[in-house]
């Protein structure tokens, strides 16, 4: 089924890896000519995007930093005119058992995982109010259902996030304007990277699907979910793309391992 979204604008951030570049590619795929927001230059996602016959703009900017943000936004709308899709995907996770969490590794995580979000949803909606057309689509984790060890900080700017994604949703309706939450489980990709080979293991048994995530599982869902044709009445939504991972407890540490986290 053809998604209509041929012609149509996207602004990605985190969109040089991972689930966001995916969902970029994706996007070109469909016709959508995309900005990708990153802290560092990446002419090779842009490259990727552009073979796809559409255009795309890679912008350099820290989205932990309001004033980012904004320019961002003015960036893609100065090039292209308009922004129909808005995708936050940016994110960063800094693991710290509750004992040794820091004030720095705090304010790096809400400022990056929740404050962006919020601050780009608000000035993204401004100009799709005006234009009375678009849709915003915020990437979540399944953490937000199966809490771990070390992600006490992680996870509640992850529920957050699904508390601004079901806020606005209501409050962007009277606008055409929608919101959804999309929540992959386990993909490999930077923020997952360097779990040890026995962690990989046991968590691989707890997904029913016995297999973690292919990013274009993750690419196809947010285009569905961006997609007025086929997901026009999904709004303030969560779709989760996890294996079915979030459908078991979570604990893949045993108490001696949380024990010495904590002690050592």
């Amino acid at each position: 089924m053809d998604a209509k979204l041929k012609n149509k604008t996207a602004l990605v951030t985190g969109g040089t890896s991972g689930i966001g570049r995916q969902i970029a590619v994706c996007l070109a795929e469909e016709g959508v000519d995309v900005a990708i927001v990153s802290r560092k230059a990446d002419p090779q996602t842009v490259q990727e995007i552009l073979s796809r016959g559409v255009a795309a703009l890679g912008i350099e900017a820290d989205v932990s930093r309001e004033a980012d943000i904004a320019r961002m936004v003015g960036q893609t709308i100065a090039r292209f005119g308009k922004v129909d899709l808005y995708v936050n995907n940016a994110a960063t996770a800094e693991h710290q058992p509750v004992t040794k969490i820091t004030a720095a590794a705090w304010r790096k995580t809400v400022d990056t995982n929740l404050a962006a979000c919020l601050w780009a949803c608000r000035e993204v909606s401004k100009h799709m109010i005006r234009r009375g057309q678009g849709s915003i689509l915020v990437v979540g984790s399944t953490s937000i259902y199966t809490p771990g060890p070390r992600e006490a900080v992680y996870r509640m700017t992850k529920c957050g996030l699904k508390s601004l994604t079901q806020s606005l949703a209501i409050e962007l309706a009277p606008f055409a304007i929608r919101v959804n939450l999309l929540v992959p489980g386990h993909y490999r990709t930077r923020l997952t990277a360097g779990l040890s080979p026995e962690i990989e293991k046991r968590l691989i048994g707890e997904i029913p699907l016995r297999r973690f995530g292919q990013l274009r599982d993750c690419g196809y869902a947010a285009v569905m979910l961006l997609s007025d044709e086929l997901s026009g009445y999904i709004t303030g939504a969560e779709l989760v793309v996890d294996g079915g991972l979030s459908l078991r407890p979570l604990n893949f540490m045993t108490d001696a391992e949380l024990r010495r986290m904590n002690l050592e």
